[in-house]
């Protein structure tokens, strides 16, 4: 995504039967403030044979959360691989604590975490009659000056509104909301991610926008409904500078080894050059498919290696949070601590690119060793059609690469 900034907490709470039972199981909203209001979510608490599971619940998605226990009187909802926690005590059917979380400077952020069990509606107030289904060409403009264009693709339902802002680097994965008054709201939290978007409605038009995606900080934004609107081709962004038709790097693995693109495991395969970081849920979302793809195609002479770039570069507080990462979505490849997470260092990292401009980019290499085309960003399953696009195109371009001889 555009902003190491937004980052949040995330993925799948689990306790034992040892520890003290509570009456959890069902669905919360749960809110955290920020510099433009509380941000409702919805947290999902389910009774297993196991213990207790809970999910973050952004309209169509439902994830699973990270790990769930007790400290004293209090209930603690830690995300290590995001440096993020929730604790809160019980006072009937509300959960009263403070939300924290490191940034990327490892300074830590800090708010009131609020959560009431059994309402379903995401946002308060009165549901308004104004419809925003389809496609919105959208500007955000940032508290620097700065702007960036963005397409908000929604679909709404009654006065319930689900969807997501792809840019060009990325999307802002699933939103969930209301169409309250003469207003659009729209919130996410998936671990790392919370966001809160609202504007009015006025006719086809978005106005008076606004969007938090931390305690502080905030951006603006407008937008026109346009079922036209598109956004610069994905894989024009980022390329090789001139004299350059291959990439070289040698970055640790968590055993210390360096590894390479000239080891023979990599040698007459294509390979997937993957830019991303254990922070970054986008990049979750990339590995996903990734992993999906390959379980598909056990026999294809495909290999993927990801490049970490992470808040530290001290391997034994990185490398617990990519095995994490790892582990959780299965990614049976190399993972290699490649630097700090910026796209300055990332473009240092590897100086034939012109840039790094988003976590995450995939660099194709093809059998021979020669950089074909680079992906920046992706478009997750939040963006719908544009990821049914990218699939379709990811399969076809693979099968040429396969099919070429060494």
């Amino acid at each position: 995504m555009k902003k190491l900034i937004l980052l949040f907490p995330f993925l799948g709470l689990l306790f034992s039967c040892s520890e003290p039972t509570i009456d959890l199981d069902g669905l919360w909203r749960a809110s955290v403030p920020t510099v433009i209001g509380e941000v409702p979510f919805h947290l999902k608490f389910e009774k297993a044979g196991d213990g207790i599971h809970v999910y973050a619940v952004n309209g169509k998605e439902v994830l699973e959360l990270d790990e769930l226990s007790y400290r004293n009187d209090s209930l603690v909802i830690s995300m290590e691989v995001f440096d993020a926690e929730i604790i809160a005590k019980q006072d009937g059917d509300e959960l009263k604590g403070i939300y924290s979380k490191k940034l990327g400077n490892l300074d830590t952020r800090s708010g009131a975490f609020y959560a009431k069990k059994g309402i379903e509606q995401r946002f308060d107030g009165e549901p308004g009659t104004a419809n925003v289904s389809g496609k919105w060409a959208t500007t955000f403009y940032e508290e620097e000056g700065d702007s960036y264009a963005a397409i908000g693709l929604f679909e709404q339902n009654g006065a319930e509104v689900n969807g997501t802002f792809l840019t060009t680097t990325g999307d802002y994965r699933f939103l969930a909301g209301n169409v309250i008054g003469d207003s659009l709201k729209m919130s996410c939290f998936d671990g790392t991610h919370i966001f809160l978007f609202k504007a009015k409605i006025e006719g086809d038009s978005l106005k008076g926008g606004r969007f938090s995606s931390s305690l502080l900080y905030q951006e603006t934004w407008l937008a026109a409904k346009d079922e036209n609107a598109e956004l610069p081709d994905a894989e024009t962004l980022t390329y090789l500078k001139d004299g350059y038709d291959s990439i070289e790097f040698a970055f640790p693995n968590e055993k210390g080894e360096m590894v390479s693109l000239k080891d023979e495991k990599y040698q007459g395969k294509v390979v997937l050059v993957q830019i991303l970081g254990s922070w970054c849920p986008n990049c979750m979302d990339e590995s996903k498919f990734y992993v999906k793809w390959l379980n598909e195609h056990p026999d294809a002479p495909v290999e993927i290696v990801g490049l970490a770039f992470e808040k530290k570069t001290d391997p034994e507080f990185a490398f617990p949070k990519i095995q994490k990462m790892k582990e959780r979505f299965g990614m049976d490849y190399e993972v290699l601590l490649a630097g700090l997470n910026s796209g300055k260092e990332a473009a240092k990292a590897l100086p034939m690119l012109n840039h790094v401009m988003s976590f995450p980019t995939t660099i194709y290499v093809d059998k021979q060793g020669k950089v074909r085309k680079i992906h920046t960003g992706f478009s997750g399953p939040g963006t719908g059609e544009y990821y049914e696009k990218f699939t379709e195109d990811f399969d076809r371009f693979m099968e040429k690469l396969i099919a070429e001889e060494v």
